[in-house]
């Protein structure tokens, strides 16, 4: 949930400097610049993919927009992206359906539209082995991490939490869900500092395969990635988004056609962005949690304000009629 109106640029969490951008050095004046958002997750390998082959002088967009440079900003979580996106700092980003739809409730749906689909799953709740957690009554003076307040995965913890019958407040209450940076979280569940951690694909696999967690709570069909436009950039720039879509879903469509070719692009855009050389076979299982789609269904979001009203995120029933809008 964002807290505030007064909005900065964000800062990508795992990335050592500002978020950053990376224009095509081809790029002339007359150039049309597009600013695209998106995590250092695998479940944004759209994101991933298109900002490797952008980093080549490859392009994905840019060969299929002919005239537009696109510019890429790497953000750690979804309010923070959506922080850039109300200041106007971008005009499209990938995130997670809450933050999206968060922002959308708060502004009385002026802010922000879904555009289209992008990841399905790759999201669950890692434990440590030796706790004996199998329900959520059993976090009781527990402690669960999760990326962000108000990200995706942190309402999907308090609402797991809240329907198991215990007491969940933003700071507290019968478990404790403590917004942490991914790279932080593996290191405190390393520590035993964490009993779970509620995150997304690489985070999923690296606490299994390096502090030797367990999955106690998978997601296979939960909506994880979406692609959002700010509504006046729609508004002005819809043949342009347009083709920015189709383009997103030719290359979503590639992905699924081109695994191996497209684990590799991600890979080499991860270690740009964290400095972490992630092993071929952590992505390739990373890589079965996730499934990648164009489109967003409504029963889908339903089920999302469901969830951010039960842990006190959402407050009445917003009018979803311009949420999901395909340009």
């Amino acid at each position: 949930m964002i807290g505030r109106w007064s909005v900065r640029r964000s800062v990508a969490t795992l990335v050592a400097a500002a978020a950053f951008v990376l224009p095509l050095a081809t790029a002339s004046r007359a150039d049309t610049v597009l600013r695209v958002g998106h995590f250092p997750n695998i479940t944004h390998a759209q994101g991933l993919v298109a900002h490797a082959l952008t980093r080549q002088g490859k392009g994905w967009f840019e060969q299929r927009m002919q005239g537009v440079t696109v510019q890429w900003y790497v953000y750690g979580a979804g309010p923070a992206a959506m922080e850039a996106m109300i200041a106007k700092s971008i005009d499209l980003s990938y995130v997670g359906p809450n933050p999206a739809l968060n922002v959308y409730a708060k502004s009385g749906g002026d802010e922000v539209r879904v555009i289209a689909g992008a990841a399905e799953g790759g999201s669950a709740l890692v434990v440590q082995p030796d706790e004996n957690l199998k329900t959520a009554a059993d976090f009781r003076g527990k402690k669960i991490a999760t990326p962000q307040l108000g990200n995706t995965q942190d309402v999907a913890a308090r609402s797991w939490l809240i329907a198991g019958g215990l007491h969940i407040t933003q700071t507290g209450g019968d478990a404790q869900v403590i917004p942490t940076a991914n790279p932080d979280q593996l290191l405190l569940f390393k520590q035993k500092q964490l009993d779970g951690v509620w995150t997304v694909e690489p985070w999923v696999s690296r606490l299994i395969s390096e502090a030797g967690g367990t999955v106690l709570v998978d997601e296979p069909k939960a909506l994880t990635t979406l692609l959002v436009a700010r509504a006046d950039f729609l508004d002005k720039q819809r043949d342009l988004v347009k083709q920015f879509v189709a383009a997103e879903q030719e290359l979503t469509d590639w992905i699924v056609a081109h695994p191996k070719e497209a684990q590799e692009l991600v890979r080499s855009e991860l270690k740009a962005e964290t400095q972490v050389d992630m092993a071929p076979d952590l992505v390739a299982k990373a890589w079965q949690r996730i499934h990648w789609v164009h489109d967003v269904k409504r029963e889908q979001i339903d089920e999302v304000v469901k969830s951010a009203q039960a842990v006190g995120f959402l407050r009445g029933a917003p009018d979803l009629g311009k949420f999901i809008q395909a340009p």
